[in-house]
């Protein structure tokens, strides 16, 4: 969820910082990534679970679309949830459309079957921290690698194994540790251009209008699968989805 207190924009915040942290390793079993077409193809549905090393990637923010410049990323935070999630995936499904799962730690492992039904659809997952703390930032770097690292394992479980590719910060709440806490993991830090603030209830029509007015800023959508009555993201999908078909983008994921 995006976070607007104090009119910070979390991208002016972090845009500048200094890249040439020390990079983190964390000694651990891991998972191969579960889409083998990032950055070039398609998602592989229901990847094995081979042990493999991580291999980092960079700890800059991630805005573009792996599908050229009509691409357009799909992206859905804050979930998995029992009530919306299902019918984002049905819609996904019947619009031929892969996104990317923002899914917090906690929801993760409260609903393990959405969690390996993202995966089996095609669709990659996103390490959006246990507890969604949007005041990450403010608080240790202890605290800030521990939501990353036990989110990751935690949706690596519920998954049946398969890794988040991606890191987004609750709020944006990005700092130069947790960018480098992800990118040591393999997760690449993810930002977002069009803010749909589906999570204030503005009215279908109202977030339709903001993807609209809003994607010449950039390719990745924000939405919002949890965190509330989500009837309202649906039903802007139910719109926005064939629109984007008509206007000539094609739908891939952010670049790694």
């Amino acid at each position: 969820m995006a976070r607007h207190s104090g009119g910070r924009s979390w991208y002016g915040k972090v845009a500048g910082a200094a890249l040439g942290v020390t990079m983190l390793a964390v000694g651990a079993s891991v998972y191969t990534a579960q889409a083998e077409g990032v950055n070039g193809g398609s998602a592989r549905a229901g990847a094995s679970a081979k042990p493999a090393a991580v291999q980092r990637v960079s700890p800059a923010i991630a805005h573009a679309s792996d599908a050229g410049p009509r691409g357009v990323n799909i992206t859905v935070d804050d979930g998995p949830d029992p009530r919306w999630t299902p019918e984002v995936l049905d819609l996904l499904r019947e619009h031929g459309v892969k996104a990317t799962f923002c899914v917090t730690g906690v929801q993760a492992q409260a609903h393990p079957g959405l969690v390996k039904e993202i995966v089996a659809e095609g669709h990659v997952l996103c390490d959006h921290s246990v507890s969604h703390d949007t005041a990450m930032d403010r608080k240790s770097e202890a605290y800030q690698s521990k939501e990353i690292l036990d989110a990751e394992r935690m949706i690596t479980e519920a998954s049946g194994g398969v890794r988040p590719l991606y890191y987004r910060a609750p709020g944006g709440a990005f700092t130069p540790h947790s960018r480098a806490v992800a990118a040591s993991r393999g997760m690449r830090p993810l930002g977002w251009n069009v803010d749909t603030k589906d999570f204030e209830q503005p009215g279908a029509d109202a977030i339709v209008e903001t993807v609209r007015r809003e994607l010449p800023n950039g390719p990745t959508i924000l939405f919002h699968d949890a965190g509330g009555d989500r009837a309202q993201t649906v039903e802007a999908l139910r719109r926005v989805l064939p629109w984007l078909k008509e206007e000539g983008y094609s739908f891939g994921f952010p670049v790694r």
